[in-house]
């Protein structure tokens, strides 16, 4: 059982460091993207399914509470939190509409969505993302494996290279966390 321990910790290491390695500049642009947008006035949506929906509801409390420096709360939403809206939209028109039509009534130009995806390709995150693309937002995709359809989509796809489901969820928790972090620079 200790070289599963092991194992599993270096598989993350290994993730990280790639992550250093690759996407330094892709988290750079996101963390731009967030912070100019909250300067202006704007929000941030966030949405994903299973745990990358708790990865949208973590960082939106970060940005809403405070991440590690007393500041001023900051606009964000997580568009899985409300399970009427889900549930009915689902219902009354198609599961893969649940976070598109979200965008479409809560987002206004200038805003950042970031839609969140260990596969690149799960299609409510796709249309979420495209709707934002029509209304002006900027996009962001927190992605996995080569980024899907989802990717080509985004004003900034930050992709972490692995099809292990959980290194690419442990990844995009940080990758959060660290756009948190350097928008508590800024604020």
């Amino acid at each position: 059982m200790v070289e599963l321990i092991e194992r599993e910790l270096l598989a993350h290491q290994r993730v990280v460091e790639q992550v250093i390695e690759e996407l330094r500049f892709h988290i750079y642009t996101a963390s731009i993207l967030c912070l100019e947008a909250l300067r202006g006035g704007h929000k941030i949506l966030l949405f994903g399914n299973g745990g990358s929906a708790a990865d949208a509801q973590h960082i939106a409390a970060e940005l809403v509470g405070r991440f590690k420096r007393e500041r001023r709360p900051l606009p964000a939403i997580a568009l899985t939190t409300d399970t009427s809206a889900l549930s009915a939209i689902a219902n009354d028109y198609d599961f893969s509409e649940v976070f598109a039509r979200q965008v479409e009534a809560l987002a206004r130009p200038g805003d950042v969505v970031i839609g969140i995806s260990t596969s690149g390709e799960s299609e409510n995150v796709l249309k979420g993302i495209e709707m934002a693309n029509r209304l002006d937002c900027k996009t962001v995709g927190l992605l996995g494996r080569d980024g899907g359809r989802i990717k080509d989509l985004c004003h900034s796809a930050i992709v972490v290279g692995s099809r292990d489901t959980p290194r690419i969820q442990e990844m995009h928790i940080l990758i959060g966390h660290t756009i948190c972090a350097f928008i508590d620079e800024h604020f």
